[in-house]
């Protein structure tokens, strides 16, 4: 696996360097898969490659939690073949390009709801149940036949898109991905404690690293790319240049 961190990064500005970029690539179907740990910056980057590029944009993990909204609480505790027979008839789909993709579900637009702190927990238990994570994975590939896309997630280019022609694994300390949110939050107005964010952070790694089922790892191909101290234009930059267009 490639690896580049912020000393690699060229002093130019990206802005020129992608002016050409979209439509290059609009006309062959094409998957890049950006995986990384919670905090490692992957959906930002992802939503702004896929603009560069002018092709949609998989949030993954919008998908668990429209699922488990839609199977409301508890929905991990079913037998697997009630499980089945429910996900049988959901389906995706893909509306729009780049950063502004709309994923559907049933051809309607994911409910708001679905960002609720309670869905998210909802849907971390709903992926560790394997004939979830199957159904999930078969949904995602079904877009991925469909479009050119950009999928960003924890196991895309491990597991969902083995065959993707261009894989990326962002990382970056606990420490540093728990100082980016802490910076988020108090833009906000929200006064968090951040030690307890790290923590958190190291917690969840530990859960996402470790778990039986796509665990968190980078494909044995991809190109690592730790974000410490980079812009997300810095990250653009370094995934359009592995791509070709730069």
């Amino acid at each position: 696996m490639a690896e580049y961190s912020p000393e690699t990064i060229p002093d130019r500005n990206p802005c020129q360097s992608m002016e050409n970029a979209p439509g290059r690539l609009v006309e062959q179907r094409l998957i890049i898969t950006l995986d990384g740990p919670a905090g490692s910056g992957k959906t930002t980057v992802a939503r702004m490659v896929a603009t560069e590029l002018g092709i949609a944009y998989l949030d993954s993990g919008a998908m668990f939690r429209a699922v488990a909204l839609r199977l409301g609480g508890h929905s991990w505790n079913m037998g697997r073949e009630t499980l089945r027979e429910r996900l049988a008839d959901l389906e995706f789909s893909l509306r729009g390009r780049g950063g502004e993709t709309e994923l559907l579900l049933d051809g309607e637009p994911l409910a708001e709801e679905i960002r609720r702190e309670e869905v998210g927990m909802w849907a971390s238990n709903l992926a560790k149940v394997g004939v979830v994570r199957d159904i999930l994975k078969q949904a995602q590939r079904s877009l991925g036949v469909r479009t050119s896309l950009v999928a960003e997630g924890r196991d895309m280019g491990s597991v969902v898109f083995p065959q993707a022609r261009y894989k990326f694994f962002l990382e970056a300390t606990p420490e540093e991905r728990a100082k980016r949110r802490w910076l988020q939050l108090k833009e906000m107005g929200v006064e968090e404690d951040l030690d307890a964010l790290v923590a958190n952070l190291r917690q969840r790694d530990d859960q996402d690293r470790n778990r039986p089922i796509a665990p968190l790892k980078p494909a044995d191909d991809a190109v690592l790319i730790n974000t410490a101290g980079l812009a997300p234009v810095d990250v653009v930059l370094r995934v359009v240049q592995e791509i070709g267009l730069v």
